[in-house]
């Protein structure tokens, strides 16, 4: 009725006479509206002799959401060409509280002692705006509540003496009958029912005056809330057992959705969309990851135990070969009457098997020791080449059985480190053995020691069945063999090598590998070496 029409006739601007002249009355807080044409460049005034009766314009744009159109928010201030109109419920507000407008270069707006948490651009989902544009997200009032009354113009023109619901009240006029707008929008509240545009900036001046304001939490915010329902999915899997990891999980879904809600009861909008699909995806691939690492480390565990029973298997048979022939012997000498000379070397052989089972048992004792921390390493001078040329006699039997040259090489005199003799003589010699049991006959192993800095190596190389690299990283694992050994047809636990390594860790040194399937292998064993004194020397 305002705007401009194509009114004619004395009758019609009789009318508007009479409706500006009773405008002109209620100018001091009178606020009229400008309506933004389509092509957005420029607004729609009221007719002059009704802008002059208002005390301020308005515009009632509204913003829609681009993903299901609904309203949720105004633009405090709305840029049309090089004209600019404030709300229409900013300025009801501002004439309500009879103070001026104070704009802050971040965004709220300050109308008295309300500030208006206003931010330029706008709502996450809104139509994109100019940056000068404040945005208000609007506070709808619950359908359970009371609502802000509604008064018909023809409920007043039938009983007049209703104008007293609106003395004192800050009145907003406008069309509300569903065939009589073309502004009705849908709108939080009512999800089917459409909104008139004149009670949406009636529900924006409610937020302004009730000082309950919503808003956005920050990027930064929603980014950290995220990242910890991602953590929180990913320890859920590491550390809870079973059943309870998927529990969890479930839950971190759950906090997706809760929070935003428990944020909203307290006017602060969190996304659902990103957390949500962030712990889903945490939850997805932690749940997968959990899934597949059980039962990787399941068929790690079949596997070992397996191993670790064949290895128990092997060694109470080690230890029955020289129990047998300690039993063996003991009867021999029982039952029957033998000459003072074969007694003696039945008596030797006992002594010998009785000490090697001690041996085996004292070495594996040690070692399980020295790996728990339960004993210390003895610190005893060692002559490198007395230990090595022993360790060689003891295995030349084995070597000569398979027609096996071991060549020594020559070794300085005067090479000497400190630590376990025991445990050293068992790593240096379990090395030869290995390379003579998984060298083909008539072959030769090479024994190489020498001084590196203030490091002995020695060195160990056989022309036996060799490794790939695969097999090379596994080698020390206990229980550990190859296929080929495993096919070679020699006994063995897996052990050894394992226990080689612990003894080398001990004495801070460590043991090297190259091999070449079908070529051979070298261990290579790298210890600290000492400086004997002169009476060592001597």
């Amino acid at each position: 009725m305002i705007l401009a029409d194509n009114k004619s006739g004395a009758k019609d601007e009789e009318i508007d006479r009479e409706l500006a002249s009773a405008m002109c009355t209620m100018r001091p807080s009178l606020v009229l509206s400008a309506e933004l044409l389509k092509d957005q460049n420029r607004f729609e005034d009221p007719l002059p002799q009704f802008t002059r009766c208002a005390a301020a314009i308005g515009h009632v744009y509204a913003q829609q959401d681009i993903y299901d159109s609904r309203v949720r928010e105004i633009l405090l201030d709305k840029q049309a060409g090089r004209s600019q109109r404030w709300a229409l419920a900013l300025e009801a507000f501002r004439l309500g509280r009879g103070a001026e407008i104070v704009q802050s270069s971040e965004g709220p707006l300050t109308i008295g002692r309300t500030t208006i948490p206003a931010y330029y651009g706008s709502y996450k989902g809104a139509k994109s705006t100019e940056a000068d544009e404040r945005a208000m997200l609007i506070r709808f009032i619950p359908n359970q509540n009371p609502q802000i009354p509604q008064v018909s113009l023809q409920g007043l023109i039938d009983d007049p003496a209703r104008k007293r619901l609106l003395e004192g009240k800050v009145v907003f006029v406008g069309v509300t009958a569903v065939t009589a707008v073309n502004d009705r929008l849908f709108t939080p509240k009512d999800f089917m029912i459409p909104t008139s545009g004149i009670e949406i900036n009636a529900e924006a001046f409610e937020t302004m005056v009730q000082g309950r304001f919503i808003t956005q939490v920050s990027d930064v915010t929603v980014w950290l809330f995220s990242l910890s329902l991602l953590v929180a999915a990913g320890l859920s899997f590491r550390y809870l057992p079973g059943w309870w990891a998927y529990a969890g999980g479930l839950a971190v879904l759950a906090a997706s959705v809760v929070t935003p809600y428990v944020f909203y009861t307290h006017l602060r909008v969190l996304p659902v969309a990103t957390p949500f699909l962030v712990s889903w995806f945490g939850t997805l691939t932690a749940a997968a990851y959990y899934h597949l690492v059980v039962r990787r480390n399941w068929r790690i565990e079949q596997a070992s135990r397996t191993r670790y029973q064949q290895a128990m298997q092997f060694v109470t048979h080690e230890m029955r070969t020289p129990l047998s022939a300690i039993q063996g012997s003991s009867e021999l000498i029982s039952r029957y009457a033998l000459t003072e000379e074969k007694r003696k070397q039945i008596a030797d052989l006992i002594n010998s098997e009785s000490k090697r089972l001690a041996r085996m048992v004292e070495v594996f004792l040690s070692v399980e020791r020295l790996s728990a921390g339960q004993m210390e390493l003895k610190q005893e001078p060692i002559h490198v080449k007395q230990m090595v040329e022993l360790c060689v006699n003891r295995a030349s039997p084995l070597a000569e059985r398979k027609r096996i040259a071991i060549q020594l090489e020559p070794i300085a005199e005067e090479l000497q480190m400190t630590g376990d003799r025991e445990l050293m003589e068992y790593a240096c010699y379990n090395l030869l053995t290995n390379a003579v049991k998984y060298s083909p006959r008539q072959t030769q192993v090479t024994v190489a020691t020498r001084q590196e800095d203030r490091h002995i190596r020695i060195a160990v190389q056989d022309q036996g069945i060799g490794m790939d690299h695969k097999e090379v990283k596994q080698i020390f694992q206990k229980f550990y063999r190859t296929k080929k050994a495993e096919e070679s047809g020699e006994a063995g636990t897996g052990i050894g090598l394992s226990i080689v390594q612990q003894i080398v860790e001990q004495h801070s040194g460590q043991i090297e590998v190259t091999s070449q399937p079908g070529v051979g292998s070298c261990f290579t064993l790298v210890l600290p070496a000492s400086v004997p004194t002169a009476a060592e020397r001597h």
